[in-house]
């Protein structure tokens, strides 16, 4: 198995600083406030993040063939993750949020490694929940 450091994923295209996703989250946070909705949403969106990051995580330590069985699920999950972020994003817009967070996180069709940037946001989202789960 390889190992790897951040300073390995900062050289992926798209990456995010720890700084810039740590940015991205508070004012992802600060547009949710006390919303109860936006917070249902977001709910929902940590839900499937963490789907998605729990296949992400084990990846590097499974087999050809896991890998293989397991795509379509981790596919699955990924576009959940970003139906989910266009959810909350329409929402906040809705309630006069920028809504920022969501185009820095960029459109796949624009940019294919945009998605892997999102998926790392992701990651990052339950990252900052299993902190907290202590």
């Amino acid at each position: 198995m390889d190992k790897y450091t951040f300073d390995d994923y900062l050289k992926e295209p798209r990456s995010l600083s720890f700084d810039r996703m740590t940015e991205l989250h508070r004012q992802l946070m600060a547009e949710i406030g006390d919303d109860p909705d936006a917070g249902e949403l977001y709910e929902a969106l940590l839900e499937e993040a963490t789907k998605y990051a729990e296949i992400r995580a084990s990846w590097p330590l499974m087999s050809r063939e896991d890998r293989m069985a397991e795509d379509p699920s981790r596919t699955a999950h990924h576009n959940s993750v970003i139906s989910h972020y266009d959810m909350l994003a329409r929402f906040l817009g809705r309630q006069g949020k920028a809504a920022g967070w969501r185009e820095e996180l960029g459109d796949e069709k624009a940019d294919r490694y945009f998605r892997k940037t999102m998926g790392d946001f992701a990651c990052f989202l339950v990252f900052i929940n299993s902190l907290m789960a202590r």
